[in-house]
């Protein structure tokens, strides 16, 4: 064969094999993957800076039940669904840098602000501002309704956790499987009456703040204050900065902000009273039911905020279950200060 042809063959293919990467490389940048690539991936995620990522495509908004929401989507719209949902006092932006690794993995991804945050707003002026766990949990199946999902991969952190802990439980039917940062945290209005000891009631100084009007009031002025306090207080070993911070603190302007937390931490102490269509949920929640979905636990090594051990709720998880712990100064916001590692978990979770 002519070496002049062979050179050109050779550099031809070169050049193929190169743009291809390039195009794969960039679809992965922008969470978005061909329907030939909407299966997750069998590798690990890519190694990526907590804070790589600042933004996301512009939300979206769904009327869900009594609410619009707002929410984050990346990834292809034939991937298999993953609803990633975050706690108090944080917002979508938890999972900014999650959320790509996901897409580029070919999985849908889909992250709403609770009720009380960001853009998402109660549909009438005259809807109770329920903070209660099991109404957030209903606002989750709700958003799934509205999106056409019938079953997803949930996973999420403090209220997050909860609300996937919740759904997985209750809803069986609508949970893939799930990930859940602290474990098991479905609780009920008695048990959140029995004392502690001191030094653990010590960590829930805040919950205590809010049952006053001085703690609502106090809340309400100093929002921002307070915020990044329990920020800094929950992830002794992160460094974030004021640009990371202020982009997630926006999402506490929203007006009803205050009411649902407030009403969220009094309920919990059994000094706010709940809506009433949700009183047989909150019945089999206070049963302790068991979850028979595939989950993955974890918890970071430097969690400040309140946790229980793994141990205690390992039994709590009956169907296949793993826990892990997550070394290198990893706080409570878990998924935003090792989104690899977050990542991965949904991932191997959504293979089971």
């Amino acid at each position: 064969m002519d070496a002049r042809k062979i050179a050109n063959d050779i550099d031809r293919d070169r050049r193929r094999f190169l743009g291809a990467a390039a195009i794969t490389a960039a679809a992965a940048q922008l969470g978005v993957l061909t329907s030939a690539h909407a299966q997750p991936a069998k590798t690990k995620p890519p190694a990526v800076k907590p804070g790589t990522h600042t933004s996301f495509g512009p939300l979206k908004q769904i009327d869900a039940d009594v609410l619009n929401v707002a929410y984050a989507e990346a990834g292809p719209a034939d991937g298999p669904p993953v609803v990633l949902l975050h706690g108090w006092p944080y917002d979508i932006y938890s999972f900014v840098d999650v959320a790509p690794l996901l897409a580029s993995a070919g999985h849908r991804v889909l992250i709403p602000y609770l009720r009380g945050y960001g853009a998402t707003r109660f549909l009438s002026n005259d809807t109770v501002r329920n903070g209660q766990p099991s109404a957030i949990a209903s606002d989750a199946i709700a958003f799934m309704d509205a999106l056409k999902i019938d079953k997803a991969v949930l996973a999420g952190f403090d209220w997050g956790a909860r609300t996937v802990n919740i759904v997985s439980a209750l809803w069986p039917e609508r949970a893939k499987a799930t990930v859940s940062v602290s474990g098991y945290l479905i609780g009920s209005q008695e048990a959140g009456k029995m004392p502690l000891p001191p030094k653990a009631e010590l960590e829930w100084w805040y919950q205590f703040y809010f049952a006053t009007e001085r703690g609502r009031l106090g809340y309400d002025k100093y929002r921002r204050e307070f915020s990044k306090l329990i920020w800094q207080i929950a992830s002794p070993k992160w460094r974030f900065d004021d640009a990371t911070f202020d982009r997630s603190a926006a999402a506490f302007d929203n007006p009803d902000h205050v009411a649902i937390v407030i009403h969220n931490y009094r309920w919990r102490l059994g000094l706010a009273e709940g809506e009433a269509k949700y009183d047989e949920i909150e019945k089999r929640l206070a049963a302790g039911p068991v979850i028979n979905v595939p989950t993955i636990t974890m918890e970071g090594d430097a969690n400040g905020a309140p946790h229980p051990d793994p141990r205690v709720y390992a039994k709590k998880f009956s169907g296949k279950y793993s826990h892990r712990l997550i070394k290198g100064g990893i706080g409570h916001n878990l998924p935003q200060e090792a989104p690899r590692d977050f990542a991965q978990a949904v991932i191997d979770v959504a293979r089971a």
